[in-house]
């Protein structure tokens, strides 16, 4: 499996373990204020809103905390304006890397991701650099399977989905973005757990990146995960198993 699906595995079963915390709490909010802020409070007619509401759900959000994020950002309730913002640049091994962000100060956090950048070996680019290397696609992430991978496949494309990538258990569906959560919902009346469900964007190509790149490319990709302004983070490696496993 590329190294990339691997990190985002990774990423989403700690994730899972640190889903008390406040600061996932926030970036969720955050996702919910901006939804809300561009398109109602209504789920039903708001895709975004929709997706950042089963996040919430996922990791068990209060619905105290999800309301207050609505109506802060329908403007029922005051509370801080977030800008929403792209930020793109190069980790080491020339592996572009795409980020989504949501912050109330665009000075701070472009100074905080640029040191970020320059501290694990990467460099922040300009607006356009590596935007182009992926595309907007529907992502399910399902960790365990009772189906082979051809069983997988085929109720995936039955459901609508357009392709799959993983092995050993792990996998990822990939489908348009307005049809992820009917496949979702399609894959679970199949008994298929979904760990997760979304819109991500999606590398059109991955490039391997040295050996000795690895590890200060995983480094950067966990700082800018952490970073309380970023929302999501998108690279477009391959790495091969062994050198995974070497690492873990």
């Amino acid at each position: 499996m590329a190294g990339h699906s691997k990190w985002a595995n990774i990423k989403h079963r700690k994730a899972r373990m640190d889903a008390q915390k406040n600061k996932l709490y926030s970036k969720i909010s955050k996702a919910i204020i901006a939804a809300a802020r561009r398109g109602g409070g209504d789920p039903e007619t708001n895709a975004a809103l929709r997706a950042a509401l089963n996040k919430a759900r996922e990791y068990n959000i209060p619905q105290d905390n999800v309301t207050r994020a609505i109506q802060r950002g329908t403007g029922e309730l005051a509370g801080v304006s977030y800008e929403e913002l792209v930020y793109e640049g190069y980790g080491p091994g020339g592996v572009a890397v795409l980020l989504e962000i949501m912050t109330d100060n665009r000075n701070r956090t472009a100074g905080e991701i640029r040191y970020l950048f320059s501290k694990h070996g990467g460099n922040l680019g300009e607006t356009g650099c590596v935007a182009w290397m992926f595309d907007r696609r529907g992502l399910l992430v399902i960790d365990e399977c009772a189906l082979d991978e051809e069983e997988l496949l085929e109720a995936a494309l039955e459901a609508g989905a357009e392709d799959l990538a993983g092995g050993q258990g792990s996998w990822e569906i990939y489908t348009a973005v307005e049809d992820v959560y009917s496949v979702k919902e399609a894959l679970e009346k199949r008994g298929v757990l979904v760990a997760s469900a979304g819109v991500a964007m999606v590398p059109r190509t991955t490039v391997q990146p040295e050996p000795q790149a690895v590890a200060p490319l995983l480094r950067l990709l966990d700082a800018l995960d952490d970073h309380d302004d970023v929302q999501n983070v998108y690279a477009n490696f391959d790495i091969p198993d062994e050198v995974m496993a070497s690492l873990e």
